[in-house]
């Protein structure tokens, strides 16, 4: 990310295209945001336009404008988001997503710094930044005849490439610090203030695939139903838990229990008078040690401690309560 923002402050200064890559998520219009508000452009105009929502007949229409009577039900002329972005930066986001007749006007854009609106016959100039992202790898569009050649490398003059979450784990804590700041301050909850023990070390564990628009939205819930004045355990949603219990480790591992030998493991119950060893009893011994050395981990924490067992929290106290635990 240092990268890609030290890139993106070096071209700043210029009106060179910019192309943004990453999965969905990675903050790619944050990023271009941020570019524009840097450039010499910042006093302009930021006209953001997510071409994956535009119907394909409305594309030209909608991008490049049209004139009065220029097809059926155009009652009166339109700007465009291009004339609209005059003067600052038009933010194409999912570029991939544009028909070829609409590759083919933002082709000439590109090159000839002008477009025609539909229906009118003399070109109009523009000294509008065009930035474009997109979640899809272009190159292999090329390949597969989806997206035009000469467009690709007329928008891959500077390619900044924003990594998934996953991939930059270390970034997790500040941001999650950083969105409930913005949370508690957007929905009134100014008394929750942070994250209860664990629930960061959860963040960084799980891969997030919504990336940080996942992250965001899942801590702005967090607040938004937060019973005391921390997010903990019990504010986090099953989906993030249910990840945090598929990708737990073996037992063995999270409970830092070294492995003695077989006769030390834990103590069997009396043999029956018979010599035999009553099976449910054993296993019911075992559970019980390995729940209270979990639970001595993590402080009584019984999300955490479920999380160390590779069980769900509903189990481990449905267990709990079988035992005679503690609650």
């Amino acid at each position: 990310m240092l990268d890609a923002l030290d890139i993106l402050r070096r071209v700043a200064p210029s009106s060179c295209t910019v192309l943004v890559t990453g999965e969905s998520g990675t903050g790619k219009e944050v990023v271009v945001e941020a570019l524009h508000r840097m450039s010499a452009l910042k006093d302009g105009p930021f006209v953001a336009v997510n071409c994956g929502a535009i119907a394909d007949n409305l594309v030209e229409s909608e991008l490049f404008g049209h004139a009065r009577g220029a097809f059926t039900g155009a009652h009166a002329a339109r700007r465009g988001y291009v004339a609209a972005a005059e003067g600052g930066t038009l933010f194409l986001d999912e570029v991939g997503e544009l028909s070829p007749a609409a590759q083919v006007k933002l082709l000439r854009l590109l090159q000839q710094k002008e477009f025609t609106p539909i229906g009118e016959t003399r070109p109009i100039k523009s000294n509008a930044r065009v930035v474009a992202a997109t979640n899809r790898d272009l190159r292999a569009e090329v390949k597969k005849g989806r997206f035009r050649e000469d467009l690709y490398f007329r928008l891959d003059v500077v390619h900044v490439h924003l990594p998934p979450l996953r991939e930059r784990r270390e970034d997790i804590r500040g941001l999650a610090e950083r969105f409930v700041v913005i949370a508690a301050e957007r929905t009134g909850r100014s008394d929750v203030r942070g994250f209860a023990p664990g629930v960061l070390e959860l963040f960084e564990a799980d891969d997030w695939p919504g990336n940080v628009r996942e992250l965001e939205n899942t801590i702005e819930r967090c607040v938004l139903l937060c019973a005391g004045t921390e997010i903990d355990m019990d504010d986090l949603p099953a989906r993030l838990l249910e990840r945090a219990a598929d990708q737990a480790p073996p037992l063995a591992r999270p409970v830092d229990e070294p492995v003695p030998r077989s006769s030390e493991r834990f103590t069997l119950p009396p043999a029956s008078g018979d010599g035999m060893v009553d099976l449910r009893a054993a296993v019911d011994a075992l559970e019980s040690k390995l729940i209270r050395k979990a639970l001595e981990k993590s402080s009584n924490n019984k999300q955490r401690a479920a999380d160390l067992l590779g069980i769900k929290r509903t189990t481990l106290i449905d267990m709990m309560k079988r035992k005679g635990f503690a609650a």
